[in-house]
Protein backbone atom coordinates (compact mmCIF):
# COMPACT_ATOMS: atom_id res chain seq x y z
CA UNK A 1 0.00 0.00 0.00
CA UNK A 2 1.31 3.47 -0.87
CA UNK A 3 1.61 5.89 2.03
CA UNK A 4 0.51 9.46 1.34
CA UNK A 5 1.54 11.03 4.64
CA UNK A 6 -1.92 12.65 4.92
CA UNK A 7 -3.83 12.16 8.17
CA UNK A 8 -7.55 12.87 8.57
CA UNK A 9 -9.77 12.62 11.63
CA UNK A 10 -13.22 11.06 11.72
CA UNK A 11 -15.92 13.57 12.67
CA UNK A 12 -18.73 13.01 15.18
CA UNK A 13 -20.95 11.54 12.44
CA UNK A 14 -18.30 8.97 11.44
CA UNK A 15 -17.29 10.77 8.24
CA UNK A 16 -13.83 11.25 6.82
CA UNK A 17 -12.78 13.57 4.02
CA UNK A 18 -10.72 12.04 1.22
CA UNK A 19 -8.03 14.64 0.46
CA UNK A 20 -8.39 16.64 -2.74
CA UNK A 21 -5.02 15.42 -4.05
CA UNK A 22 -6.11 11.79 -3.78
CA UNK A 23 -9.54 12.51 -5.31
CA UNK A 24 -7.87 14.27 -8.22
CA UNK A 25 -5.28 11.51 -8.76
CA UNK A 26 -7.90 8.73 -8.64
CA UNK A 27 -10.50 10.81 -10.52
CA UNK A 28 -13.04 10.51 -7.73
CA UNK A 29 -15.90 12.95 -8.19
CA UNK A 30 -18.86 13.93 -6.06
CA UNK A 31 -21.45 11.15 -6.17
CA UNK A 32 -18.99 8.42 -7.25
CA UNK A 33 -19.62 5.11 -5.45
CA UNK A 34 -16.76 3.90 -3.25
CA UNK A 35 -16.30 0.30 -2.04
CA UNK A 36 -14.95 -0.17 1.47
CA UNK A 37 -13.03 -3.31 2.41
CA UNK A 38 -11.08 -4.51 5.42
CA UNK A 39 -8.22 -6.97 5.40
CA UNK A 40 -6.92 -9.41 8.02
CA UNK A 41 -4.39 -6.88 9.36
CA UNK A 42 -7.07 -4.33 10.22
CA UNK A 43 -6.50 -2.05 7.22
CA UNK A 44 -9.45 -0.23 5.68
CA UNK A 45 -9.31 -0.14 1.88
CA UNK A 46 -11.28 2.27 -0.28
CA UNK A 47 -11.77 1.40 -3.94
CA UNK A 48 -13.64 3.31 -6.59
CA UNK A 49 -16.61 1.12 -7.54
CA UNK A 50 -17.11 0.16 -11.19
CA UNK A 51 -20.50 -1.32 -12.00
CA UNK A 52 -19.18 -2.56 -15.34
CA UNK A 53 -16.49 -4.52 -13.48
CA UNK A 54 -19.27 -6.67 -12.01
CA UNK A 55 -19.95 -8.18 -15.45
CA UNK A 56 -16.29 -8.27 -16.51
CA UNK A 57 -16.22 -11.85 -17.93
CA UNK A 58 -19.27 -11.06 -20.06
CA UNK A 59 -17.69 -7.77 -21.25
CA UNK A 60 -14.50 -9.61 -22.29
CA UNK A 61 -16.56 -12.06 -24.35
CA UNK A 62 -18.53 -9.27 -25.99
CA UNK A 63 -15.31 -7.41 -26.88
CA UNK A 64 -14.00 -10.61 -28.52
CA UNK A 65 -17.18 -11.10 -30.55
CA UNK A 66 -17.29 -7.46 -31.68
CA UNK A 67 -13.60 -7.45 -32.60
CA UNK A 68 -14.02 -10.60 -34.71
CA UNK A 69 -17.15 -9.27 -36.40
CA UNK A 70 -15.51 -5.95 -37.31
CA UNK A 71 -12.03 -7.41 -37.85
CA UNK A 72 -10.73 -4.46 -35.83
CA UNK A 73 -9.39 -4.00 -32.29
CA UNK A 74 -11.96 -3.15 -29.59
CA UNK A 75 -11.55 -1.77 -26.06
CA UNK A 76 -14.31 -1.43 -23.48
CA UNK A 77 -13.86 0.84 -20.46
CA UNK A 78 -15.58 1.86 -17.29
CA UNK A 79 -15.48 5.61 -16.59
CA UNK A 80 -11.75 5.50 -15.77
CA UNK A 81 -9.94 2.39 -17.02
CA UNK A 82 -9.89 -0.13 -19.84
CA UNK A 83 -11.53 -3.33 -18.58
CA UNK A 84 -11.65 -5.41 -21.78
CA UNK A 85 -9.60 -5.51 -24.96
CA UNK A 86 -9.65 -7.72 -28.03
CA UNK A 87 -7.74 -7.81 -31.30
CA UNK A 88 -4.73 -6.20 -29.61
CA UNK A 89 -2.22 -7.23 -26.91
CA UNK A 90 -4.39 -7.22 -23.77
CA UNK A 91 -1.48 -6.65 -21.37
CA UNK A 92 -0.75 -3.29 -22.99
CA UNK A 93 -4.33 -2.05 -22.61
CA UNK A 94 -6.02 -3.58 -19.57
CA UNK A 95 -6.19 -1.36 -16.47
CA UNK A 96 -4.78 1.66 -18.32
CA UNK A 97 -6.56 4.96 -17.77
CA UNK A 98 -8.79 6.43 -20.42
CA UNK A 99 -7.84 9.85 -21.80
CA UNK A 100 -9.53 13.03 -20.66
CA UNK A 101 -11.00 13.36 -24.18
CA UNK A 102 -12.79 10.02 -23.80
CA UNK A 103 -13.97 11.04 -20.32
CA UNK A 104 -15.44 14.25 -21.78
CA UNK A 105 -17.07 12.31 -24.60
CA UNK A 106 -18.71 9.93 -22.09
CA UNK A 107 -19.88 12.76 -19.84
CA UNK A 108 -21.39 14.62 -22.80
CA UNK A 109 -23.14 11.37 -23.82
CA UNK A 110 -22.06 11.76 -27.42
CA UNK A 111 -20.32 9.38 -29.76
CA UNK A 112 -17.15 9.84 -31.81
CA UNK A 113 -16.69 8.73 -35.39
CA UNK A 114 -13.50 9.22 -37.41
CA UNK A 115 -15.77 8.95 -40.45
CA UNK A 116 -17.40 12.27 -39.48
CA UNK A 117 -14.54 13.91 -37.61
CA UNK A 118 -10.99 14.73 -38.68
CA UNK A 119 -9.79 14.93 -35.04
CA UNK A 120 -7.25 12.28 -34.11
CA UNK A 121 -8.55 10.76 -30.90
CA UNK A 122 -6.54 8.44 -28.66
CA UNK A 123 -8.80 6.78 -26.07
CA UNK A 124 -6.09 5.18 -23.90
CA UNK A 125 -3.47 7.16 -21.99
CA UNK A 126 0.10 6.45 -23.00
CA UNK A 127 -0.75 4.54 -26.18
CA UNK A 128 -0.73 5.75 -29.78
CA UNK A 129 -3.74 3.75 -31.00
CA UNK A 130 -6.42 6.01 -32.48
CA UNK A 131 -10.15 5.48 -32.18
CA UNK A 132 -12.32 4.90 -35.20
CA UNK A 133 -15.53 4.89 -33.14
CA UNK A 134 -16.44 5.49 -29.51
CA UNK A 135 -19.85 5.20 -27.86
CA UNK A 136 -20.75 5.80 -24.21
CA UNK A 137 -22.38 2.98 -22.26
CA UNK A 138 -25.43 4.36 -20.46
CA UNK A 139 -27.20 2.32 -17.81
CA UNK A 140 -30.23 3.51 -15.84
CA UNK A 141 -29.53 7.05 -17.03
CA UNK A 142 -25.91 7.05 -15.81
CA UNK A 143 -22.78 6.85 -17.93
CA UNK A 144 -20.91 3.70 -16.91
CA UNK A 145 -18.23 3.35 -19.58
CA UNK A 146 -17.52 3.25 -23.30
CA UNK A 147 -17.03 1.00 -26.30
CA UNK A 148 -14.18 2.02 -28.62
CA UNK A 149 -13.26 0.52 -31.97
CA UNK A 150 -9.63 1.26 -32.81
CA UNK A 151 -8.13 1.97 -36.22
CA UNK A 152 -5.89 -0.62 -37.79
CA UNK A 153 -2.67 0.30 -39.65
CA UNK A 154 -4.29 -0.46 -43.02
CA UNK A 155 -7.57 1.30 -42.19
CA UNK A 156 -9.30 3.24 -44.92
CA UNK A 157 -12.59 5.09 -44.62
CA UNK A 158 -14.55 2.87 -46.97
CA UNK A 159 -18.18 3.94 -47.25
CA UNK A 160 -19.59 0.42 -47.58
CA UNK A 161 -18.66 -0.73 -44.09
CA UNK A 162 -19.20 2.59 -42.32
CA UNK A 163 -22.86 2.16 -41.40
CA UNK A 164 -22.37 -1.45 -40.28
CA UNK A 165 -19.45 -0.53 -37.99
CA UNK A 166 -21.29 2.48 -36.57
CA UNK A 167 -24.38 0.40 -35.86
CA UNK A 168 -22.51 -2.53 -34.30
CA UNK A 169 -20.56 -0.25 -31.93
CA UNK A 170 -23.74 1.61 -30.97
CA UNK A 171 -25.68 -1.63 -30.40
CA UNK A 172 -22.83 -2.99 -28.25
CA UNK A 173 -22.89 0.11 -26.01
CA UNK A 174 -26.69 -0.07 -25.73
CA UNK A 175 -26.68 -3.80 -25.05
CA UNK A 176 -24.06 -3.54 -22.29
CA UNK A 177 -25.98 -0.66 -20.74
CA UNK A 178 -29.19 -2.69 -20.78
CA UNK A 179 -27.40 -5.72 -19.35
CA UNK A 180 -26.19 -3.62 -16.41
CA UNK A 181 -29.77 -2.53 -15.65
CA UNK A 182 -30.95 -6.14 -15.20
Amino acid sequence: MKSTGIVRRIDDLGRIVIPKEIRRTLRIREGDPIEIYTDNSGNIIFKKHSIIDEISPFVHQYADVLSRALEMPVVISDKDHIIAASGIPKREFLERRVTSYLEELMESRTHFSAYENSTKFRPVEGLENEALLAYPIISSGDVTGSVCVLKTPNFEKSKGEKETKLKLAEITAQFLGKHLED
